[in-house]
This record gives C-alpha cells, sequence and structure tokens, in this order.
C-alpha cells in the first residue's frame, strides 16, 4: 500500500472531524499465547488503515488544522539490545521518514504530551471499550484539564465515538485495496486448488490445512483466520477448526479458508468429493447450494439493498429442499416460519476488508443499507444436514454443503473477485480425476 493511501484516508477523516477536534488511535499490543511465548503480532485494523504503521504499542493523533503537525505518532524509541532479540523497530524518526507522520515521539513522553495536545479541543474523536488500560488513561487526562480550569485551561466537552465515522470510511474499497484484496483472492484461489489436486481418501484433515498454510506463506501472505476443513459430519459444524479427522472415502469435505496479505482478508469456501466423485444424494444438495449462491450473487448491484441476496437465497434453497423432499410445505410458509434454520441457520453474507467480517452498519435506521460501488461482501448459502436430524432420510445424513465467494459491488454487474475458482460439480469432478498419482 502506498503511503500516499493513508494520507489520503487521514486527511478525510480529519475533514469530517472539523477544526478544534483531536482523533487519538491505538496501535494492537503484542499479547502472551503462554507463559513466556507470543500469539504472532497483527496490528489493530483502524490503525493500520489509517497509518500503515507495523508495529505494536503505538498511538496515532490527529489535529486538524494544527499548523506545527496534524499527524503525530507515538512508538517505541530505537533499542539496539531489544533489536537485536525481537527484531527492528522504526522509531520517531522512522516513523515520520517512512511512514508520514508529521512529527513522532517516544511512547513513553505520551503522558507528557498528548495532554496538551488534548487542550483546547472541543471534541475527542475515540472508541472506548477497545483498550480498556488505554480508556482509564484518557479519561485521567481529561479530568486533570477538567481539574485545571479555574486557571483558564480548556477541556475537551465530548467523547465522539471514532467508530461512527472510520468504519463507513472502510466500507468503501479504493482501487489500491482493491489490488491488495484481489492478491488475497488469487493467493486462495491457487490454495485451494492445491488442496483439491492433493486430496485421498485416508489423509487427515490437517494435512489438508496444512497444503492450504504452504500455499499462503509462499506468496506472503498469512491465514485470515483460523481454517476450516471439515470432513463429513464435521462439515456440519459452521466452525470447526479441530482439523483431525481421517477423511472417508465417499464423504465431502468441506473448506473454508483464505489468505490475509498487507491485513486485508479474503474468504472463500469450497466443498469436494474426497474420492472426487460426488454421490447423487451429495451432488443434488449441492447443485442446490450452488443455484442459490448464484441466485445470491445476481442480486448484488448497486441500488439493491444489503438483505436482497440473503432473501433470494433463502428463496431458492426452501423451494429446492421441498422438490428433494427434505422440508414439507408450501415454500412460501416455510420461509414465514423460517423452517429452512434447521439445516441452514446463518445468512449469506457479511462485509470484507481489513477484518473477515469487517466493520459497516447492515442497517441505516430501520432500513437494511443499499448496496453502493466499491463495498465488498462474501455471498455463502449452505446447507448442513447432520447424522440424526429429525424428519431427513439417513441417506442424506453428514452432507455439509457450503460455497462461498468474495463479491464487489460496482455500477452494473457484480464482480466476483474469487470467479477463478471452479465450483461447478463437473468442473471439480474433472479437476480431481487430473490429480498426479
Amino acid at each position: 500500500m502506498q503511503p500516499a493511501e493513508f494520507s489520503r484516508r487521514r486527511r478525510e477523516l480529519m475533514r469530517m472531524m472539523g477544526h478544534d477536534t483531536i482523533a487519538i488511535v491505538p496501535a494492537a499490543h503484542e499479547k502472551i499465547r503462554n507463559r513466556d511465548t507470543q500469539y504472532p503480532f497483527r496490528q489493530d485494523s483502524d490503525f493500520h488503515y489509517l497509518t500503515g504503521f507495523p508495529e505494536a504499542d503505538a498511538v496515532a493523533v490527529l489535529v486538524p488544522g494544527r499548523k506545527q503537525a496534524e499527524y503525530i505518532l507515538f512508538c517505541r524509541e530505537r533499542d539496539p539490545l531489544m533489536e537485536t532479540w525481537n527484531g527492528r523497530r522504526a522509531g520517531p524518526e522512522g516513523a515520520c521518514r517512512a511512514y508520514g507522520a508529521d512529527d513522532a515521539f517516544p511512547i513513553s513522553d505520551i503522558g507528557d504530551i498528548l495532554p496538551g495536545l488534548m487542550e483546547r479541543c472541543e471534541r475527542v474523536f475515540y472508541t472506548m471499550g477497545n483498550h480498556a488500560e488505554f480508556d482509564q488513561r484518557i479519561i485521567g487526562w481529561v479530568n486533570g484539564l477538567r481539574a485545571q480550569a479555574k486557571t483558564g485551561i480548556q477541556s475537551p466537552q465530548e467523547f465522539v465515538s471514532l467508530d461512527h465515522f472510520l468504519h463507513d470510511m472502510r466500507l468503501y474499497k479504493s482501487r489500491q485495496e482493491l489490488a491488495v484484496m484481489r492478491h488475497a483472492v488469487s493467493v486462495s484461489v491457487k490454495a485451494h486448488e492445491r488442496a483439491m489436486r492433493t486430496c485421498r481418501p485416508g489423509m487427515n484433515e490437517g494435512e489438508l490445512e496444512a497444503e492450504l498454510l504452504h500455499e499462503f506463506r509462499r506468496h506472503g501472505g498469512t491465514t485470515a483466520y483460523n481454517p476450516i476443513v471439515g470432513g463429513g459430519g464435521n462439515g456440519c459444524i459452521l466452525h470447526y477448526v479441530e482439523n483431525n479427522s481421517p477423511l472417508q472415502d465417499g464423504d465431502l469435505v468441506l473448506i473454508d479458508a483464505a489468505c490475509e496479505y498487507d491485513c486485508y482478508a479474503s474468504d472463500i469456501t469450497r466443498t469436494f468429493p474426497v474420492n472426487g466423485r460426488y454421490t447423487p444424494e451429495q451432488c443434488a444438495i449441492y447443485e442446490l447450494v450452488l443455484k442459490a449462491q448464484l441466485a445470491a450473487i445476481a442480486k448484488v448491484r448497486a441500488g439493491n439493498h444489503w438483505n436482497a441476496p440473503h432473501e433470494e437465497a433463502v428463496k431458492v434453497l426452501t423451494t429446492g429442499l421441498v422438490k428433494l423432499g427434505l422440508l414439507k410445505g408450501t415454500p412460501s410458509k416455510l420461509i414465514k416460519d423460517e423452517a429452512y434454520k434447521a439445516i441452514y441457520m446463518h445468512r449469506t453474507g457479511h462485509w470484507l476488508g481489513l477484518d473477515v467480517h469487517d466493520v459497516g452498519d447492515y442497517k441505516v435506521g430501520d432500513e437494511w443499507r443499499e448496496l453502493e460501488p466499491g463495498m465488498v461482501l462474501t455471498v455463502e448459502p449452505g446447507i448442513y444436514i447432520a447424522a440424526g436430524t429429525r424428519g431427513v432420510h439417513k441417506r442424506w445424513w453428514n452432507i455439509g454443503v457450503r460455497i462461498e465467494d468474495d463479491v464487489l459491488v460496482t455500477r452494473g454487474e457484480a464482480e466476483v473477485l474469487s470467479g477463478a475458482l471452479i465450483k461447478q460439480p463437473h468442473e471439480i469432478e474433472a479437476f480431481m480425476q487430473r490429480r498426479s498419482v
């Protein structure tokens, strides 16, 4: 991502904030995994969106109209000893030189400097609740300023949630953001193809997961979320992540896994037969889910409301389930009674961006939000028939199918960013038959 992109975002946010305001955005902290080892560091999405600064324990401050510096960054100082152990740091000088800060200071000095920046600002733009310890420091600094009111010091009179502005900005993807997301998607496509080529009866789910991870890492990415590799009945567990069971001949395997690149997520699901051939029952369910997905994608158009794709998917799935004898009654009545939820219990999509379940309101007031160009969402209907499902013959048991693609709203027909990954059942079977022995 080019530095100019982050600068553009900061300017846009400060324009919306107006003068006599200040925005404060903390970075993520490193987190302990166990004892003295840490989870891999991942930057806070809001902080990354505005700064591109990759280090922990930093704070970005925006003061619109301030002549000396509008964008101030507090970060860790350079430390040769710590850098020898834990990696390089930019330091305040690097924050200005490489990351576009107008001015930068050691994070240890924030308590001496930030209250002075807050003085005479009428409103503080800050999101409470994400950083509990820092929340208390912010409140303490404001109360300290208010305690000095008799000396003529003016303190902020209002806290404004930064989410309201920042998350709406994040909902609309720029050209640079879309370029990064397309790369993440392309890596995910390669990973799913690798899994299809590799899959054999008797393999462990974890072996397929390893193939996915290999592809993500070799292209400079990481996982956007914990991969789901569910064979047979495990594919009927929506958030199955154990990935440690053998893959049985005759079963399906549902893979919901995708790459994150430069902090931007993709999100793709495919379901294919372990042995390369769908059974008649598997194919019937798969084709119904695919029909619902294609119908839902057709509803992803500017001017339609957010819920239109879900409504279309539910309509197609319910009608198809009645034809297959898996639901009994009239489709309209079954939809009204939400009878489909016994085997299709989730919604058809979510926003996608810096977070796999990205920010952005789904409703404006009481109405579903209207889709607009630049928004990216997933479309992911599914059917999950766990063993023992009441009223369903056992020949349908343990069939779990989800098909998920990443879709960009444009001024015309939606662009399926992950459209290069095959999903027609005959294409998948043909692809898997070409596997090397």
